[in-house]
């Protein structure tokens, strides 16, 4: 249940007319009463003798009361409370009873022995929500206590979900990007639109500051992306600011309505995306240097960025396991950055997944802790090659390095997950959840054929090799061997491990580190998993080779100092180090 104090007002007339009225689509059906102050309001919806000016009349009294130039402007007060999609329809009579238990706590009416409180009404005019409008003075002719009103009414609402058997909502905590308004979404509805242009716009800037290494490319990319960019500028010449709009979203005169970077979401001011650019951490107790990353070979093509981004995601995992609040609430800001670059530049069947998951990701990238920028070079250095290295095809060392950093994305989106949620960031941890589940559907388009093919080459070893595979894997995995061989992905792990010894590792070694790297309950097939895994810490390619020996395209190995990725110990060790 969604309570939502809106903006004051200053005419309880105009309210009504909305509230009674057809609505901007004609969807109010049937507005009438549920509650009101003294249960005796006039209905002008359901008794044919009331009027609006009746229930202005008896709602604004209390203005009376002072002298005119002591009346607040903005005397309107308006709250809509709205139930989940997924819920019973209430009656009037519990919606009544919520209107009056909202009042009460954010303090327009608290009732018991205050008898002083504001006068409201609330009006019904669809199966899942009220509206609920009162008069900011009290009948003592003072004004109310609703301070913090928005809230207070949410900690109500968890109360009447639990009470009511509704769906329970996730707390907030402040932190989640601004809503789109009702006018936002019905313009959306009207034109078409599956998404708003607030939501549309924040999925553009966060695109385009993904992996961004300064304003200028940052202003490039939205440019190209044909938006349209305000910049303030101070007399000295400063860049303060920015604002965007669509080109084909305009206002009543027919003029752009542009949004400031900062109304889309708190971390998209230009003063926050510039800390992402900065060489040094954030502020901190002793202004820390960030850590010296060592340089790497330049991306040559979109596998070679995926296998990297991998890497830097296994080290991402590690630096959220072991590192302060600081640096992992960095790490996880941008793995969002990664995966909105892996949205735009993935093949066309994995696009539309991967853009919800980094859709839903964005609100698990910010929370109260304050991210330290600098110790997410890495991470921010993957998002970087993968929009330089270019969108990537479906097939070939290109698809299967995506079946391959999506495998790895979803275990980080489970450790962002649990890490939010042992801090009792609720909404953070349930949409770092969804992005998992959505990364698991992603998974399954990109690793379709790169897996079939692994699948049977793996069928053609020959059974001595597939017997010696299968000594080795109950050798090292007894608890797990038998569910492994029962796998679908079993011949692509076997083939996998052949191809390891076969390019001088331990397969033995490789296999144990493998499933020691994380925890693999939450895998759909824990084969696939350590296929990837072995791969890349094998600096196998990615697809497999084509039956006459010729490598696959852009089967080019990445040198192997630039994907090892350090162990858990020595990342904790670091950490330590730097604390």
């Amino acid at each position: 249940m969604i309570p939502r104090i809106h903006k004051q007002g200053s005419s309880t007339r105009g309210l009504l007319n909305y509230l009674y009225g057809k609505g901007t689509r004609e969807e109010h059906v049937d507005p009438h009463l549920v509650a009101s102050f003294d249960s005796m309001a006039p209905d002008p919806g359901r008794d044919p003798s009331a009027t609006k000016e009746d229930l202005q009349r008896l709602l604004d009294q209390p203005l009376h009361l002072l002298d005119e130039g002591q009346r607040p402007d903005q005397h309107v007060w308006h709250c809509s409370v709205r139930a989940a999609g997924t819920d019973r329809i209430l009656s009037d009579e519990e919606w009544g009873d919520i209107a009056r238990r909202i009042v009460a706590a954010t303090g327009i009416d608290p009732g018991g022995v205050d008898d002083a409180g504001c006068r409201w009404a609330a009006v019904r005019h669809a199966d899942d929500h009220i509206h609920i409008i009162a008069t900011l003075v009290r009948e003592d002719g003072r004004r109310p206590d609703h301070h913090r009103s928005g809230q207070r009414a949410q900690a109500a609402a968890r109360l009447i979900e639990a009470d009511y058997d509704l769906h329970r909502v996730t707390p907030g905590d402040g932190t989640a990007a601004k809503r789109p308004t009702s006018a936002e979404r019905h313009k959306a509805e009207r034109q078409g639109r599956e998404r708003t242009a607030r939501e549309k716009l924040r999925e553009a800037v966060r695109g385009a500051s993904a992996g961004a290494a300064s304003t200028d490319e940052f202003f490039d990319r939205l440019a190209a992306d044909g938006l349209l960019i305000r910049k303030r500028i101070a007399p000295s010449g400063d860049l303060l600011g920015y604002k965007l709009a669509l080109p084909d979203d305009r206002n009543k005169d027919d003029e752009p309505v542009f949004y400031a970077g900062s109304t889309l979401a708190p971390d998209l001011s230009l003063p926050r995306l510039r800390e992402r650019w900065s060489l040094r951490t954030a502020a901190g107790s002793e202004g820390e240097p960030a850590p010296v990353q060592p340089a790497l070979p330049p991306v040559t093509h979109p596998a070679f960025a995926r296998r990297r981004a991998a890497a830097a995601s296994w080290q991402a995992l590690l630096i959220i396991d072991h590192g302060d609040d600081g640096t992992a609430a960095a790490q996880i800001a941008a793995a969002g950055e990664v995966l909105d670059a892996l949205s735009k530049t993935s093949a066309a069947h994995t696009r539309a997944e991967l853009r919800q998951t980094a859709f839903v990701f964005e609100r698990a990238s910010r929370s109260h802790v304050r991210a330290v920028r600098g110790h997410d070079c890495a991470l921010r250095q993957a998002a970087h090659d993968l929009v330089h290295s270019g969108p990537a095809l479906g097939r070939g060392e290109d698809g299967a390095a995506t079946a391959m950093l999506i495998d790895m994305a979803f275990f980080l989106a489970v450790t962002a997950a649990n890490w939010h949620a042992r801090r009792h960031h609720g909404q953070q941890a349930a949409s770092a959840e969804q992005a998992a589940e959505h990364l698991r559907t992603a998974y399954q388009a990109a690793a379709e054929h790169p897996m079939a093919a692994l699948r049977e080459r793996g069928q053609r070893l020959s059974p001595r090799m597939r017997q010696r595979q299968t000594e080795l894997l109950h050798r090292v995995l007894p608890e797990l061997s038998d569910q492994v061989r029962a796998d679908p992905g079993w011949p692509a792990l076997a083939t996998t491990l052949a191809e390891a010894q076969q390019a001088g590792h331990d397969p033995a070694a490789l296999l144990a580190d493998a499933t020691r790297r994380r925890e693999l309950d939450t895998a759909s097939s824990i084969s696939d998993v350590l296929v990837w895994r072995l791969r890349r810490s094998a600096h196998l390619p990615a697809a497999p080779e084509s039956r006459q020996g010729a490598p696959a395209r852009d089967n080019r190995r990445t040198p192997p100092a630039t994907l090892t990725a350090p162990s858990a110990a020595t990342v904790a060790s670091d950490l330590s180090r730097r604390r």
